[in-house]
């Protein structure tokens, strides 16, 4: 018997061996063999093929095998996998998805010639024209870097056709590095910037570094009225300077920044030949003491555009809907507060600093953003800002901006200076609004002891929030979490996601089971919450904790990270027990120091109380190489119904947790 379980095996490594020699000799002679050669193939042996494909035979099969009802979810998958190593979690659940990220990823590699061991093992595959071409149908952002100036040239040139397919369909534009205006390179960056915000339907802006005359150059025009200063100065010698030079080369034609080109009184309209690439430097130009360059969005265009290009005449203006700094420093938030009380176009700005931003740049933002508010033209509905000095600086934005709609702040308090500007004193309660139209509110603090009393006046006098996420709160000794919990179930009746981090809620299980008899929460999460830590009987305290949550039907999402569970996750399984199971379509247990044996009996009970639907169980972090069998044999039983997210782990390299559960 036992010789005959060796052939078999043997056998099947034999078949396996054959089949990857097969598959191999598809992907490389994929060209001759063609298309239909492929959806020929047996489905069992086309899902098979997939992950073997390059990302271009992927994208040209794909329709195909959609119309036979096959995804190639698990081809884009396994390319992520291929990309990010082994233990990279890959938490995408559609064939779009996985899709999009691999062409979001690999195109900033590949245009710019950025290098790393998969595009060095695919660059004959990656290096062709098509494979720009199919990513670029795929992608919705485009990452500028200013400093790799060939790779953007070639939008103005060779790739012409390509940059036309990026204006129709990125949403968003990223600027990784400082717009250096000085340099004539820079050109050609800002041309292709030009045509994205302006021709093309990019609405979105990601600014990644503090540069504040790029961020000039970046607003000017595109929204808000204000014109900076110095880059006016800067675009008007340029145009000056261009217009001199443009003028001798078409017999005294006039051209007029951002109004086409216009005859001087005594000839007839006269349209000069739009060039491909720069001519060279003319005598009027050296004279002007400046190259053929310039900074206006307008002239730029009518310098790199062909002569077969758009009809000649005035560049449209686009409009920036989204916009977020990622490197805020004070000189650019002096830029962007000349720009902001004219921006009726704004919908969303986030703002971010590596460090804590001083009171008076956020009481001049305040100022700036009170001044817009105040129009009927504002459209300003989502702000982010991180990191504030201190808790109160959120209560002046919320009396600038009262009809946000989404609010994200990040207080990180600092150790020196005043604690409240006496130039801005603190609002009365009963002057401010009775009714806030908060829907979502992020807080996430970092300082000793937070007013607890100014959260939970936020929460009363937000009846529509639907989504909350409050991390990092600390209260006095001897307070408690309980009051926010409170004032949730009293006045925050239509939440459906709640999001509790890093809180001390060891003391609050009668008020999360009373939260949890009356709401229609759809994501719940408490993570780092300690939830189990001062129950005399933790399993008593779980299982009343999964009692509450299964009379929830709206519930998809739970998240219980970093909760030292232990022992005690076999309870969860109880969720899909009895008559009612529980609705919920992922559960995150991660970082909870569940050891081998114990997922395992977790498995044993899952299978005995299997969920109705497919289950997203995540089980990172979690230390499963203490006995790798036992934990191999528990995903394999948790695989038929569970989609599992889990990763490498080296308890070595964790010791702290593992002390403190101990």
């Amino acid at each position: 018997m036992a010789n005959t379980a060796r052939r078999a095996d043997t056998r099947n490594r034999q078949e396996m061996c054959l089949k990857e020699t097969c598959f191999k000799a598809v992907r490389k002679h994929f060209a001759v063999l063609g298309i239909e050669a492929v959806l020929d193939l047996p489905t069992p042996l086309v899902k098979d093929l997939l992950p073997h494909l390059t990302v271009c035979q992927l994208d040209e099969l794909q329709p195909a095998l959609n119309q036979r009802g096959i995804s190639t979810h698990s081809g884009w998958v396994g390319v992520l996998q291929d990309m990010c190593g082994p233990n990279h979690v890959i938490d995408l659940n559609t064939e779009e998805e996985a899709k999009h990220e691999v062409m979001r990823m690999l195109f900033t590699l590949v245009f710019y010639g950025f290098t790393n061991p998969f595009v060095k093992r695919n660059i004959t595959n990656l290096s062709s024209p098509s494979f720009l071409w199919a990513a670029a149908k795929c992608i919705k952002h485009f990452l500028l870097t200013t400093s790799m100036h060939k790779p953007l040239q070639s939008l103005t040139a060779e790739h012409r056709p390509l940059l036309n397919l990026l204006e129709k369909r990125i949403r968003s534009v990223g600027v990784s590095q400082s717009i250096d205006l000085s340099k004539r390179k820079t050109q050609t960056a800002l041309y292709v910037l030009h045509r994205l915000l302006d021709h093309g339907v990019a609405k979105e802006l990601i600014v990644h570094v503090q540069c504040p005359i790029g961020l000039a150059w970046l607003l000017h025009g595109r929204g808000s009225h204000y014109v900076n200063p110095e880059l006016k100065n800067l675009m008007q010698s340029r145009a000056d300077c261009v217009t001199q030079a443009t003028s001798a080369r078409i017999g005294g034609a006039s051209l007029s920044p951002g109004y086409g080109t216009r005859a001087s009184e005594d000839q007839d309209e006269v349209t000069p030949c739009k060039r491909s690439k720069l001519d060279p430097v003319s005598v009027e130009e050296e004279e002007c003491g400046k190259a053929n360059f310039t900074v206006d969005p307008q002239l730029l265009c009518q310098t790199f555009t062909p002569c077969d290009g758009p009809s000649a005449g005035a560049c449209p203006w686009g409009q920036i809907n989204c916009l977020e700094i990622r490197q805020c420093g004070s000189d650019s938030l002096r830029v962007l507060n000349f720009a902001l009380p004219t921006f009726f176009c704004l919908r969303s700005l986030s703002l971010h600093s590596f460090s804590t931003f001083r009171d008076l740049d956020v009481l001049g933002l305040a100022r700036a953003l009170k001044q817009l508010s105040e129009s009927s033209r504002s459209s300003l509905t989502d702000l982010s800002i991180s990191a504030l000095p201190y808790t109160q600086l959120m209560e002046i934005l919320l009396d600038a901006v009262p009809h946000v709609t989404s609010l994200h702040v990040e207080i990180q308090a600092v150790m020196w200076g005043p604690r409240f500007s006496p130039h801005h004193p603190r609002t009365a309660e009963a002057d401010m609004p009775a009714e806030l139209p908060l829907e979502k509110l992020t807080v996430k603090v970092a300082e000793l002891q937070t007013d607890l009393h100014f959260i939970t006046s936020v929460l009363r006098r937000s009846p529509r929030l639907t989504s909350l996420h409050v991390a990092g709160m600390r209260l006095p000794t001897g307070s408690s979490q309980s009051q926010l919990l409170t004032t949730l179930s009293e006045s925050n009746h239509f939440l459906r996601s709640l999001n509790l981090e890093d809180l001390k809620l060891s003391d609050c299980l009668p008020e999360i089971l009373n939260l949890l008899r009356d709401c229609k929460l759809e994501e719940l999460r408490f993570s780092d919450c300690r939830l189990l830590e001062k129950s005399s009987d933790k399993e008593e305290s779980l299982q009343q904790l999964v009692a509450a949550l299964k009379t929830l039907p709206s519930l998809h999402t739970l998240g219980l990270a970093q909760n030292r569970l232990a022992k005690n996750v076999c309870v969860l399984a109880e969720l899909f027990s009895g008559s009612s199971p529980s609705s919920v379509k992922r559960l995150d247990i991660s970082s909870n120091f569940i050891q081998p044996a114990e997922l395992l009996e977790f498995a044993k009970s899952l299978r005995t109380h299997c969920p109705p639907q497919r289950l997203t169980l995540d089980l990172r972090k979690n230390p499963g190489d203490r006995d790798s069998d036992t934990w191999s044999t528990a995903l394999k039983r948790l695989r038929p119904f569970c989609v599992l997210l889990v990763e490498g782990w080296k308890s070595t390299e964790s010791m702290a947790d593992h002390i403190s559960n101990m």
